[in-house]
């Protein structure tokens, strides 16, 4: 027996570990008869016998090893699909009650969708010359509104490649593209592909900031499927074209096809239209104007997606590609801009605010404008260099003061200061024709006489530009040949405020100094007054103020402004225009102005030159119109020795010749083919034979002794008239107060005095 005991006791431990490891009650029993029986047969029924085998084979609810290998492969097939459905599912619905939330919150933050409507777009000022070609657009866009039916064809065609191919068919939202983009943007790790349909971009520049926040993406959503329901097609992508923004300033199709191509939205070529379309990725990285290589591979790309859509063949695009990139100017170009923004500072004077798109029809002949700019541009391009000459401006008028041409500079793309209305500088001798108009109104003739011989005024002694004098000279003759100490002597003859209040009543503007120096225009002013200022000698003596606006309209033709002729202010007698036009004719006739003469005309002008050859000016004219024209550079640098005489007269040649070609020739009021002034009341008389003689100081009847001594005049004055006052200014060789005792008497002033002995 005692076996038996120890051998129960070595069984216990054995069905304890079962116990433990038994996932029930009945294994255990199980197990432990059958150990109990020593080996041999069981003892149990064969019910429960069968049962326990049936378990033991891995159909049991133990878990036991045997069990765990038989459920495996049912349950990680079949039963992970069974919860992976389920629970997508489940997050599914919990997911979109989540988004209908959100959407609802949002939508709630809104105003009613009954209220909405498409804002304004800006504004826009179509600028246009007197035939009606336009010379620029100005407002917030840069560019006029354009119908589907006034744009290339190929324009829609390529946006809807490259940005939304199922434009035509989605409801404002395209899941499939969006889920394309989802798709493309994780295999790539980073956002290189937007599932923005055209109309939700539509709705984000309609309405929306452009910041990257959930509330503005379900806003965008919204307002997508908002513009669906009450819009076509066609109107939503018209929508879209005029205001999408395509860089460099440019927003809308018509502002870029004239930003980046210098034509209108309807003449754009296919390749062309890829370019704009590759623009809407990235307007500013991809402009031509800064990167023409990466706009030229983006259009190619572009190309590839017209061409995978259908709307255009292999050939189309094989001759697409062979176009080379070209860089677009950095900013626009062409002269009519100048014009173009100095209307938009007059159309607020005229029109007040600017609320509606309007037509502003200018004063401007495009002909001439371009014959403008090109006789600028030329003579920069091609002597700039060696004349050290960077910029230069041109304005040309009639005579009623109508601004026909503007050039304000060498290029608007790199700079858009206008040096025509905005730039003050001083004109030189191209001033003194109002000292000499000032003294013609006080009775003096073209044929007086005055001395060329040094001359103290205070602390100043003014020299001409030859550092030359020539003795005496009828005022004809120092006009012609600038003669800078005889315009002094007339500046303080006639008073120097009586020059300042003649200048301003014949047009300038700006402040002048009343004082001596101003016979060699020292006081500043814009090229547009001067030249202006001028229009009254060539036309009988009426003001001709400036101006460009002709007419303002809205786009349906409502009449805004109509400018009304009126009847002019006379500034200046005939008889002194006339005289004035005789003597500015033998300026280009025979003096500093010969290189403006021109082929069967005879023009009027003055030359100009400033201090060190900082600025260069010819201002001259003829029956049809007066031009001046400027040179120098912006930062006042010395040009190599230009004078008005030299590159701005042969300028104005060139344009005023283009510009009268073809014009039958008309002289000037005063102005005869023989070069000798007419006779007329006021006029002055007229030189008697022999006046060579005289001013070469033979058969000198006056008095005057005249002997040229190494170029300079050494200048005895009669004594004539005792009690009359003296002149202002001592003039002659030697000490300048010096005079002789008991000298009260003034110098002859005219020939007339020295041949009558007066």
């Amino acid at each position: 027996m005692a076996p038996r005991r120890s051998t129960s006791r070595r069984i216990e431990p054995s069905l304890e570990g079962a116990r433990a490891s038994s996932g029930g009650q009945g294994d255990f029993r199980v197990e432990r008869n059958d150990r109990v029986s020593g080996g041999g047969r069981s003892t149990a029924s064969p019910k429960r016998s069968a049962a326990s085998s049936s378990r033991k084979s891995g159909g049991g609810g133990g878990n036991g090893g045997g069990g765990r290998r038989g459920r495996k492969p049912r349950r990680g097939v079949f039963g992970m699909m069974r919860t992976l459905v389920y629970w997508c599912f489940v997050l599914g619905i919990w997911g979109a009650l989540g988004v209908g939330g959100i959407v609802a919150y949002y939508a709630a933050q809104m105003p009613n969708a009954s209220t909405w409507s498409i804002p304004d777009r800006p504004p826009n000022v179509r600028i246009v010359s007197v035939g009606g070609e336009v010379l620029g657009n100005r407002g917030a866009t840069g560019g006029e509104q354009r119908g589907l039916s006034e744009i290339s064809p190929y324009i829609p065609q390529a946006v809807m490649a490259i940005e939304d191919r199922r434009f035509q068919s989605h409801f404002g939202i395209d899941p499939i593209g969006l889920a394309r983009a989802m798709v493309t943007n994780l295999v790539a790790g980073d956002v290189v592909q937007g599932g923005s349909t055209i109309t939700q971009q539509l709705a984000k520049n309609l309405f929306l900031t452009p910041e990257r926040t959930v509330e503005r993406k379900v806003q965008e959503v919204l307002l997508a499927l908002w513009l669906e329901h009450e819009f076509t097609k066609d109107q939503i992508m018209e929508m879209y074209l005029n205001r999408v923004y395509f860089g460099s300033g440019a927003y809308g199709v018509e502002a870029a096809a004239r930003r980046y191509f210098d034509k209108t939205a309807d003449e754009v070529t296919l390749a062309e239209a890829a370019l704009l379309a590759g623009l809407l990725k990235a307007p500013s990285r991809l402009s031509p104007a800064r990167d023409p290589q990466a706009a030229e591979e983006r259009a190619q790309v572009v190309l590839q997606a017209m061409r995978d859509s259908g709307y255009v063949s292999d050939a189309e695009v094989t001759t697409a590609m062979t176009q080379s990139p070209t860089r677009a100017p950095s900013y626009w170009t062409g002269a009519e801009h100048y014009v173009a923004d100095a209307v938009m500072d007059q159309l607020t004077e005229v029109i007040g605010a600017v609320e509606t798109d309007l037509v502003v029809t200018t004063t401007i002949d495009s002909q001439l404008q371009d014959l403008a700019e090109d006789a600028v541009v030329d003579a920069i391009s091609t002597r700039g260099g060696e004349l050290a000459v960077t910029q230069g401006a041109l304005v040309s008028l009639d005579a009623t003061g109508a601004v026909r041409a503007m050039v304000g500079g060498y290029d608007y793309a790199k700079s858009q200061f206008n040096r025509v209305t905005d730039a003050r500088r001083q004109p030189g001798s191209a001033f003194k024709p109002f000292v000499y108009a000032s003294a013609l109104e006080m009775g003096f003739g073209p044929y007086s006489v005055r001395q060329d011989a040094p001359i103290q005024i205070g602390n100043w002694s003014p020299e001409n530009y030859d550092q030359k004098f020539h003795g005496p000279l009828t005022l004809a003759q120092a006009l012609a040949r600038s003669t800078n100490t005889i315009a002094a002597q007339l500046v303080m003859e006639t008073g120097p405020e009586n020059v300042v209040a003649l200048a301003n009543r014949l047009g300038i503007k700006s402040t002048l100094t009343p004082n001596a120096s101003i016979s060699l225009g020292t006081s500043e002013v814009t090229l547009q007054e001067l030249t202006a200022a001028y229009a009254p000698m060539m036309n009988g003596g009426y003001k001709a103020e400036p101006y460009m606006i002709e007419r303002v309209e809205t786009l349906d033709g409502d009449l805004i402004y109509q400018r009304t002729a009126t009847q002019p202010e006379r500034v200046l007698d005939g008889d002194v225009a006339a005289m004035m036009n005789a003597m500015l004719a033998e300026v280009v006739r025979s003096g500093t102005g010969r290189n403006a003469q021109m082929s069967g005309w005879l023009p009027a002008g003055k030359t100009g030159t400033t201090q060190s050859f900082r600025d260069a000016l010819f201002v001259g004219y003829t029956s049809n119109l007066v031009t001046g024209v400027w040179f120098g550079n912006d930062d006042g640098k010395s040009m190599n020795r230009v004078t008005g005489g030299g590159l701005p007269a042969e300028t104005w040649q060139a344009f005023m010749s283009g510009a009268h070609r073809g014009v039958p020739a008309a002289l000037l009021p005063g102005v005869r083919p023989d070069g000798v002034i007419d006779q007329g009341p006021g006029y002055g008389p007229v030189p008697p034979d022999g006046i060579g003689d005289i001013i070469a100081g033979q058969d000198d009847p006056s008095g005057w002794g005249i002997d040229i001594l190494g170029g300079s005049a050494r200048v005895t004055s009669p004594r004539i008239n005792e009690g009359a006052p003296m002149p202002p200014a001592s003039v002659g060789e030697g000490n300048w107060d010096a005079q002789p005792t008991g000298a009260t008497q003034p110098r002859a002033t005219t020939l007339l005095d020295l041949i009558l002995g007066n």
